[in-house]
């Protein structure tokens, strides 16, 4: 912008940052500024053009290095193409760097790192990886009266040891305080589903009013629709009724009845990061560990903290049944003691277990062709059944 300012004087304005000179040139030969013809001519507001008359200086903006861009070269391994590893979101990515190679920044500074480095970004927004919002309607529930139940279903995980399994994790969530519980299977038979509730009602030390379910058939014999309640199947009504809950059946197609599960069901995508790393009993273990870690942690939903929440809750739980009822549908341990080559007998056949359990006793669970070892409550190993001698 030229401003001829009398005969002999001309002065430029190229941007803002000369009107404090343009000033100075005026205030010299004793002329007015016409502010307003000034923001005109430059497209921006007449207090922008006071504010820069009067000397503003902007600051100036550092490409200060983040503290992140050291875990660089790890983040391009691990979502290169040849990692086994699957980082389904941002915050799954987050997690394990935190745990595993001390990264230290908040989720928001390090979504925003990534959002910035276009081959990171493209990871997570192909594949529709990036989750969609529900804008849902949130309701609360009544302390002790419901709970919601689901399978994470056919998760195909490779072992340390190259092995391929497909597993499941049962999820039972309070509706309420949002306490989870989680259990690793490979089946999801009855027998198991019936032994996973037996547990965690006995952890929770009572039981809900109902239980949100979908129709999965170790409950249903016939769907829920809209225009037929269902039908639960025998065994599961009668492992109800000897527990005191109502079975409450989702309508079939409609998940976001049991929202509060189904929400959950997104955290346990963090064990594909970890492909390739455990063991059976090491990754049962990592669930667990999982599952403490997110109760521990507040709530997203309720701006509160599950663990803290549940012990508010867990006084308006149903009485527990007999422990001859709980004993009926629990699959049992049996306990026998490891030898000094670190083996234990199962019908005629020797399964290893770790170091360091000589002359202990151990509990075995036997189910789905599978002997799982338990030490403390701890599972410590698992071995398909051999029929060979």
């Amino acid at each position: 912008m030229h401003i001829q300012l009398d005969i002999e004087t001309e002065f430029t304005i190229n941007s803002l940052s000369d009107l404090a000179n343009f000033k100075q040139v005026m205030e010299q030969l004793k002329m007015k500024i016409n502010k307003s013809k000034l923001a005109r001519d430059m497209g921006v507001d007449r207090r922008t053009i006071d504010k820069y008359l009067n000397g503003f200086v902007p600051k100036i903006k550092r490409n200060k290095p983040s503290k992140i861009d050291e875990f660089y070269p790890i983040i391009a391994s691990l979502l290169s193409e040849d990692s086994k590893q699957v980082f389904y979101y941002r915050r799954n990515l987050w997690q394990y760097l935190k745990d595993n190679h001390g990264l230290k920044c908040g989720q928001s500074t390090f979504r925003t790192y990534i959002a910035n480095i276009p081959e990171f970004k493209a990871y997570f927004e192909k594949d529709e990886r990036v989750a969609s919002i529900n804008n849902g309607i949130r309701f609360e529930t009544r302390k002790g009266k419901q709970a919601q139940l689901d399978w994470k279903e056919s998760i195909l995980y490779e072992t340390s040891d190259g092995e391929q399994v497909e597993i499941n994790v049962a999820v039972l969530v309070l509706s309420h305080s949002r306490m989870r519980f989680f259990y690793m299977s490979v089946s999801k038979s009855q027998a198991v589903l019936c032994s996973f509730l037996t547990e965690t009602f006995e952890k929770m030390g009572g039981v809900p009013e109902e239980l949100i379910t979908d129709n999965m058939k170790t409950v249903m014999d016939e769907a829920r629709t809209e225009r037929f309640v269902g039908k639960v199947n025998a065994k599961f009504a009668q492992f109800a009724k000897d527990f005191g809950f109502k079975v409450k059946p989702c309508i079939a197609g409609r998940p976001r009845t049991k929202g509060k599960v189904e929400t959950t069901m997104k955290l346990l995508d963090e064990i594909h990061a970890y492909q390739g790393k455990f063991n059976m009993a090491e990754l049962h273990n990592y669930i667990q560990n999982l599952c403490n870690r997110i109760n521990h942690e507040v709530h997203q939903g309720t701006n509160k903290i599950p663990i803290l929440e549940f012990q508010k809750e867990k006084n308006h739980l149903l009485q527990l049944p007999t422990e001859r009822v709980r004993d009926s549908y629990r699959i049992n341990h049996t306990f026998v003691k490891v030898n000094v080559s670190n083996m234990i007998s199962y019908k005629s056949n020797q399964y290893s277990v770790p170091a360091g359990y000589q002359g202990k006793k151990v509990g075995l669970q036997v189910y789905d062709d599978q002997l799982w070892i338990y030490y403390n409550m701890e599972l410590i190993a698992q071995h398909k059944i051999s029929e060979a001698k």
